[in-house]
């Protein structure tokens, strides 16, 4: 019978930290479980920001990956979850154990987020992957997973939100968790230059007999180095003045690992950020409406602007 989840969680962290190259296959013999047991594990530990990427064996990101332990509200709530729900609560020692580290927690909130979780309602873990889709899904980290190991070519039927649904062949490097969903990076022959494939939009694949010869050395810390999350581009310093509480927000939770955020005397900040590409750090922006105003790049400024233009038109058409 295989462990309980909570400590398998831990002897796969332990395992990584001590061993190179585990396999999915080899980490399911450790904890005695299947290999889609230690797919989910592997999903479960990434959600919690720990960075495990697979790359001739999944491995542990070297720390500069790991953000800086300041809370935001969903993680402290997430955390709360996890104790909360702990089987260790059963047993007298741990449950005491538990509630002093809870009232530590509670101990040590910032103040903005202490305020903000009044009004929050209560959550519940919601996995990225829908029930149908589910386990096909975790067939593809298998599938994928191989192919890596054995320098073999997929061929895919894709769906990308930009171009639709195509067929393409593509050459694996590495699989890795980013920005809430597990993603694969391959050299794709139908674009000729690598791309970030997102795992739950591969709609069929299979590994094919033909190898291929490495193009590059690349690694997940080089890849994605200076990104917001997922796509790259050409390196851009971001200046932001955010308001209200837009400010608060962003001071009670790290959004980048290169960002300086800087507080004025009127309670405004000043976020600095150098980042590769405009798009996904633009959406970001987007989401705190008029509390937010790019000063540079002008080319950033003048998209923002032209966005609100565009959505302020089609409120205004309703009322004509």
């Amino acid at each position: 019978m295989g462990m309980p989840k909570y400590d398998r969680l831990l002897h796969i962290l332990n395992l990584l930290r001590a061993r190179r190259n585990l396999t999915a296959a080899k980490l399911a013999e450790e904890c005695g479980v299947t290999e889609r047991s230690i797919y989910r594990d592997i999903l479960a530990l990434s959600e919690a920001n720990i960075p495990i990427y697979y790359d001739n064996g999944y491995k542990l990101a070297s720390d500069n990956f790991l953000p800086p332990l300041n809370f935001d509200l969903d993680e402290y709530q997430c955390l709360r979850l996890a104790l909360e729900s702990s089987p260790l609560k059963q047993a007298d020692k741990y449950a005491r154990l538990i509630s002093r580290i809870s009232a530590k927690i509670e101990a040590g909130l910032p103040e903005a987020v202490r305020k903000e979780k009044k009004f929050a309602p209560h959550t519940t873990h919601v996995s990225i992957f829908t029930s149908t889709g589910q386990e096909q899904t975790e067939e593809f980290f298998g599938i994928i997973e191989e192919a890596i190991s054995q320098w073999r070519c997929l061929k895919m039927t894709y769906e990308s939100i930009n171009s639709g649904t195509k067929e393409r062949i593509v050459e694996p490097y590495f699989m890795i968790f980013r920005g809430r969903a597990f993603y694969f990076v391959a050299y794709c022959r139908l674009r000729k230059e690598f791309r970030t494939f997102r795992v739950d939009r591969v709609v069929d694949l299979k590994m094919i007999d033909e190898e291929f010869k490495r193009r590059s050395n690349i690694d997940p810390e080089s890849y994605f180095e200076g990104s917001w999350e997922i796509y790259s581009g050409e390196s851009v310093e971001v200046v932001v003045r955010f308001t209200g509480a837009a400010s608060r927000v962003v001071l009670t939770s790290t959004h980048h690992q290169d960002e300086i955020v800087e507080k004025t005397d009127e309670g405004k900040v000043i976020y600095r950020v150098v980042t590769r590409g405009l798009e996904e750090i633009q959406r970001w922006l987007l989401g705190f409406g008029g509390e937010v105003e790019v000063l540079e790049p002008p080319e950033l400024r003048d998209s923002m602007q032209q966005v609100g233009a565009e959505i302020y038109q089609k409120y205004e058409d309703k009322h004509d």
